[in-house]
């Protein structure tokens, strides 16, 4: 495992301690087996996308804020070279964190999703966010609930209220995306 998979696994450890949850607390919350999250923080296995997403919204964070976490940086600039990027063992769906963790109040993420990925979500990680997506190639499903919206280079779409969704990928080549994340306005 890479560092920022080894500093995931702390960082997910320590989100969880810090909010006083068990590891059984946390499954229960998130739907992920407690076997699968003590494999997680011990570093022994490599979390996929929809896993890490599961558990980021059980601790009330974004996905991007707990890889920003692990990468524990704090600047205000994020540099390219610098910009921590994740990629899905299952899928190969590949994230970059391009927004600097300087708590500012978006985030920006950049994704490639392969030719014919599917990675999925439930409504609980979209609970205290509002979401952009903006094409910047290729083709893009996004299924919201039981809506799709196809989306091609230029679009973007911002999201409904929470509904489990899938970013879908039906083209041949590789989509790339933005992904625009702010706070829900309380």
């Amino acid at each position: 495992m890479d560092d920022l998979a080894v500093s995931l696994a702390d960082t997910l450890r320590a989100a969880r301690e810090a909010r006083d949850l068990s590891a059984n607390a946390l499954a229960t919350r998130s739907g992920v087996s407690r076997a699968m999250i003590a494999k997680i923080e011990r570093g022994e296995t490599q979390p996929t996308a929809v896993l890490l997403g599961k558990l980021a919204a059980a601790l009330g964070m974004t996905l991007s804020s707990l890889i920003a976490r692990a990468e524990a940086t704090t600047s205000r600039l994020r540099r390219a070279a610098d910009q921590p990027v994740w990629t899905d063992p299952e899928t190969g769906y590949r994230r970059r964190a391009v927004s600097p963790d300087a708590g500012g109040p978006l985030e920006l993420v950049e994704v490639e999703l392969p030719a014919g990925a599917v990675v999925s979500y439930p409504a609980e990680l979209y609970t205290y966010k509002h979401q952009q997506i903006w094409v910047l190639s290729g083709q893009l499903r996004f299924r919201e609930g039981d809506v799709d919206h196809d989306l091609g280079p230029g679009d973007c779409l911002q999201m409904g209220p929470p509904e489990p969704s899938s970013f879908i990928n039906p083209a041949t080549e590789t989509c790339r995306y933005l992904v625009i994340i702010s706070k829900r306005p309380g």
